[in-house]
């Protein structure tokens, strides 16, 4: 476990890539227990995509397959069950619409495990072509990656036990907040509510075994992530449904391959003329209604 003060925070703060922070009235986490339910959707698979400009494009095209950095251990985005071949959750259909844009099939796509410290340096070195992982767009990733996007706007939350007073980011004075290295939720506690004890850990998993263990107060994420994590906890989690924050999840694309920043763009704005935004909501995380798909930024 590991421990940050404010002031060592503050000191790394501009040598941290960050990470993620679902807009307010996100919907419970759809097919029970963080799974998914009934028919997964079908995407159209284009037969005559050609993007040979993009180097990324093109080196996946020889190869057969296109790597996509995603989470393994956030249900409803981005979760694989154990024993279960593939993740699942809403992230992982995004990827999949976006890859069939591309002229990729589902089984020609490799899985790559991704977590916040390693999702930039994973796309400057080419362990993989894209990252589709509750990936925030903010200004410092910018000089270092591209996004595509957003295909979904969140807000910062906490998770709390589900007898709990604490009531949102004001109550957290005193008392133990865990969230992952590297992310702009653990930098916003660090900088803006230096008078609780942050504690950080690689994956969100690691957190919410603590907070159910009684060792942390709360946790804090996304509200999307949040409330995939109550959804498997049989009430004894709940998501405290304050956000504070406004986070745009965007794919990460390596810099400046403007080619295939464009398609992932067009093939999200497809996906919301098609449906497929909305049955890859539906399918993964329940409910779209009052749910909208952002538009994208073609900064």
């Amino acid at each position: 476990m590991k421990k940050i003060t404010f002031l060592t925070a503050a000191l790394a703060a501009g040598a941290l890539t960050l990470s993620a922070c679902g807009q307010e009235g996100t919907p419970d986490a759809g097919g029970g227990e963080g799974a998914v339910a009934g028919d997964a959707p079908v995407y159209e698979v284009a037969e005559d995509a050609d993007f040979s400009e993009s180097d990324t494009w093109e080196a996946a095209q020889s190869n057969g397959t296109l790597t996509i950095g995603v989470r393994f251990d956030q249900p409803g985005l981005g979760n694989r069950p154990a024993g279960a071949d593939v993740p699942e959750g809403f992230d992982i259909e995004i990827a999949k619409l976006v890859a069939a844009h591309l002229g990729f099939a589902p089984e020609e796509i490799e899985w790559v495990e991704t977590v916040s410290a390693n999702r930039e340096p994973f796309l400057q070195n080419g362990t993989v072509d894209l990252v589709v992982a509750t990936y925030t767009i903010n200004d410092e990733r910018k000089q270092v990656v591209d996004f595509a996007g957003p295909y979904y706007v969140a807000g910062q939350d906490l998770l709390v036990a589900e007898d709990s007073d604490i009531a949102g980011p004001e109550d957290l004075a005193g008392t133990s907040v865990c969230s992952v290295d590297g992310s702009t939720p653990a930098q916003r506690i660090a900088e803006e509510y230096p008078e609780a004890d942050l504690v950080t850990y690689d994956v969100y998993s690691k957190c919410v075994t603590d907070l159910q263990s009684g060792s942390v107060d709360a946790v804090t994420t996304d509200d999307a992530i949040l409330r995939g994590y109550a959804a498997q906890s049989d009430g004894a989690l709940k998501v405290v449904g304050n956000p504070f924050s406004d986070e745009p999840y965007g794919v990460g694309l390596p810099k400046d391959d403007q080619v295939l920043r464009d398609a992932v763009n067009d093939a999200l704005d497809e996906a919301r003329d098609n449906g497929y935004w909305t049955e890859a909501f539906e399918y993964t995380l329940g409910d779209s209604s009052g749910v909208e798909q952002p538009e994208v930024d073609r900064y």
